[in-house]
């Protein structure tokens, strides 16, 4: 009986366990590119390396113009799958994106709100608002027109200077993400901020921190002139 019905102490020991392989478990750590994985100058994407090298995620070229003719980001994994849109909210005063969990059937098509996953909005300092930008997952998705509610994440810091991090509502950090150095210890070498280090904690959803850095570099806006094409 007791191998079929575990008692409460044994089921408590399972949790604990659990509990304490992922406090133990290392946070992922990634290098994002900020250039498209078709591989030549020119083009403003995202390339994102796991800590083995290979590419974990990509944003492929896409239009910088400003929200009201960006359209939708696609994000996808390393082979190129489609995982998250990323929609940017038309009639909206706080550069607010909406994020759908990808598919072929919803692609052009308006999508309804239960299919939501997340909206992110830049915070104003004019709201008294002391973070770069908030989140609200699909369970909140109203409020992001509501002062009423918290937000689910916020983003505090400064992204355009790759130093800020990201907490959660009861304000535990998930990720951060810092300038890339490069080089021997002694002497590191601080890459500029086109290539920058995301690090995300244990049990958190790296595809949603993806998204939240690709809207982040939307909100966070400022003039993009790309290389020439060599």
């Amino acid at each position: 009986m007791n191998r079929i019905h575990p008692s409460e102490a044994r089921a408590r020991r399972r949790q604990d366990a659990a509990h304490a392989s992922t406090a133990s478990a290392p946070a992922a750590v990634y290098t994002v590119w900020k250039r498209s994985s078709m591989g030549f100058q020119g083009t403003d994407g995202f390339s994102v390396y796991d800590g083995a090298g290979s590419l974990a995620f990509r944003v492929d070229n896409y239009s910088r113009r400003r929200k009201l003719f960006a359209g939708e980001l696609l994000l996808m994994d390393g082979h190129g799958s489609p995982l998250l849109t990323l929609k940017p909210q038309i009639l909206s005063m706080h550069d607010q994106w909406n994020c759908y969990r990808a598919s072929e059937e919803g692609q052009g098509k308006k999508r309804a709100r239960s299919q939501q996953l997340f909206s992110m909005r830049k915070c104003s300092v004019l709201q008294g608002c002391s973070h770069e930008a908030e989140v609200f997952m699909s369970g909140f998705a109203k409020a992001a027109d509501d002062t009423g509610h918290d937000p689910s994440f916020w983003i505090e810091g400064s992204f355009r200077r790759r130093s800020c991090k990201i907490r959660s509502s009861n304000v535990d950090e998930v990720a951060r993400m810092t300038r890339k150095k490069a080089g021997p210890a002694a002497l590191p070498l601080t890459l500029g901020d086109d290539v920058f280090s995301l690090e995300i904690q244990p049990s958190v959803d790296c595809e949603m921190i993806m998204a939240f850095v690709v809207v982040l570099d939307r909100i966070c806006w400022k003039p993009h002139t790309p290389l020439m094409c060599s």
